[in-house]
């Protein structure tokens, strides 16, 4: 992570974020002094070498924040007497959206368990299940021989037999209980003792228009400084709740020829660096899957074979206002 700055008649500061970094490369691509460098991707995604993505010539940076506002990711921030650039209305912004209605989240959870980045933060809190059952239970002590065969039937967990008698008369410190808080009055326990020691009455069905309907609470939340808009989310969610907005439109291919070829398993350098885990190796070869890919071309830096083709069409950075700026952006989409 590097933090450089320099004073004059404005304050310029310009941080870099590798947490947040991908490893695409764009901060590079657009810089007009040159002055970002892409450290040895592969290397660094496998864990084999310690250091950033990104470098950075503190001597020839001018400050300009093209990198920062190219980067579709929130990797580099840069401020002017204290402000960020991305929020100055005469700077470009990403027209990028990644977020959770909260009022058809159902709390499932599949969104924070399938996200690659750990971007969604996730809490959910589920009923009491003792508030959603009514009955009676208890055990004759007298009649209890403490078999154990209710505790290890209880779907619930909810019987404990302490001290299980070593012979047939050591029964003085045995003890039985049922935690009414588990229960959910099944009968099994009734069912299986041999002595007829439980008693047990479910009033659940009977009680059913007094008890109150489970009410599932929660908050699901998508941490916009790390999400890469891989859609994994949305495209899993089983209610629609999620609305995720690519930074780019286009296409990536796998061109080989009879000098290059997919090295498949023997090298998967793609599938290590790739933030969205959207590549997968089949019959040998990278597959990318579009529907998870956010075209970022951290693949394409990463191959070595140089065969990997990234055509984006379109990109959703808006409000580019200087032409000089305009002509660089626009060699992120082949223009």
């Amino acid at each position: 992570m590097f933090d450089i700055e320099r004073s004059g008649e404005e304050h310029r500061n310009l941080t870099y974020k590798d947490k947040n970094c991908v490893g695409c490369g764009i901060c590079v691509e657009v810089c007009p002094t040159e002055s970002l460098g892409l450290g040895p991707l592969v290397p660094i995604a496998r864990g084999l070498i310690e250091m950033d993505l990104v470098s950075i010539n503190e001597n020839s940076c001018v400050f300009c924040g093209l990198c920062s506002l190219a980067c579709p990711f929130d990797s580099l921030s840069l401020t002017v007497d204290g402000v960020d650039v991305k929020n100055i209305d005469s700077y470009p912004f990403w027209d990028v959206e990644s977020r959770i209605d909260d009022e058809n989240c159902i709390y499932c959870g599949r969104c924070y368990s399938i996200c690659p980045r750990d971007s969604i933060l996730f809490e959910r809190k589920l009923p009491n299940p003792a508030d959603l059952v009514r009955g009676e239970i208890d055990i004759d002590n007298n009649q209890c021989i403490y078999c154990s065969f209710c505790a290890e039937m209880c779907p619930a967990g909810a019987i404990t037999i302490k001290n299980i008698p070593a012979s047939s008369n050591d029964l003085v410190n045995n003890s039985i209980e049922v935690d009414v808080s588990k229960c959910v009055f099944c009968g099994i326990c009734k069912k299986i003792c041999p002595e007829n020691a439980v008693r047990e009455i479910c009033s659940t069905c009977m009680l059913w228009d007094e008890i109150q309907p489970p009410v599932i609470r929660g908050e699901a939340i998508i941490s916009e400084e790390s999400c890469v808009y891989c859609s994994w989310c949305s495209d899993l969610c089983p209610v629609d709740a999620i609305t995720i907005t690519k930074p780019f439109d286009g296409k990536l291919e796998l061109i080989e020829s009879d000098e290059k070829i997919c090295k498949g398993d023997s090298c998967h350098a793609c599938q290590d660096v790739c933030p969205c885990k959207a590549v997968k190796i089949v019959d040998g070869k990278s597959i990318v899957n579009l529907n998870f890919c956010n075209l970022c071309g951290a693949c394409v830096t990463a191959c070595p074979q140089d065969i990997r083709i990234l055509s984006r069409t379109a990109m959703k950075l808006n409000n580019i206002n200087s032409e000089s700026w305009n002509a660089i952006l626009n060699t992120l989409i082949g223009k």
